[in-house]
């Protein structure tokens, strides 16, 4: 089997309070992008890396290469509307139906190399594996006005990769956008198919806020 990744570099980071995207402040002296590239790249798994990124930045991202000299191999694409349109637009470019997949966050720049090899491998034989870590916090339901204890061991957070066979992929993205999906398992929920969920790590975090980067640059040197 062919693997892939596609890691999806859309954001524009308003909540970062950056007129830089997100996944191009500096992380380490490298751009965040570049060491969830490189993550993917050094994996065991050897996937075909394809990065998703709004034509407007592309340009920014080529001057970046440049300028610490990288050259990992991947394919830019054009990033769409929404994350979905996103991935979408991806998987356009993948055109075999044997391959598996997975989808990252270009903003999560810490993921273990264990842990993509693990998706891949488990993708392969069950046909997905979401990444996700239990919840440490208790939690709470707002209904209207009201809210409602939920069981904490019930309750995982979900991060990425998310990997899949490629055959439930094309079907998955085949339906119309909603705006329920926020990642990959609910739009191949959505779909029919069963969720499989496999173990992170606390330290892949996804770089939402300022303080995120501070976060990262303290997880790195350990």
């Amino acid at each position: 089997m062919t693997n892939y990744a596609v890691v999806v570099a859309g954001g524009s980071g308003s909540r970062m309070q950056s007129a830089i995207p997100k996944q191009f402040l500096l992380l380490a002296g490298e751009p965040v992008l570049m060491h969830t590239i490189r993550a993917f790249h050094l994996s065991e798994a050897g996937p075909h890396i394809i990065v998703v990124l709004h034509p407007d930045f592309q340009q920014q991202w080529q001057i970046l290469c440049g300028e610490h000299n990288f050259t990992l191999p991947h394919q830019v694409v054009n990033g769409g509307e929404t994350r979905f349109h996103s991935v979408k637009n991806g998987l356009a470019y993948i055109h075999n139906d044997n391959a598996i997949v997975a989808i990252h966050d270009a903003v999560r720049p810490l993921t273990d190399i264990s842990i993509i090899d693990h998706s891949f491998n488990y993708a392969a034989e069950y046909g997905n594996a979401i990444t996700v870590v239990k919840s440490r916090d208790s939690v709470r339901q707002l209904k209207g006005k009201h809210s409602v204890s939920l069981l904490r061991d019930e309750i995982y957070l979900v991060q990425t990769p998310q990997t899949f066979r490629m055959t439930q992929l094309k079907k998955a993205y085949e339906q119309p956008f909603d705006e329920k999906f926020t990642d990959d398992a609910s739009v191949a929920e959505a779909a029919g198919m069963s969720i499989n969920l496999t173990e992170g790590n606390y330290k892949n975090i996804k770089i939402t806020f300022p303080e995120d980067i501070a976060i990262a640059e303290l997880l790195l040197r350990q």
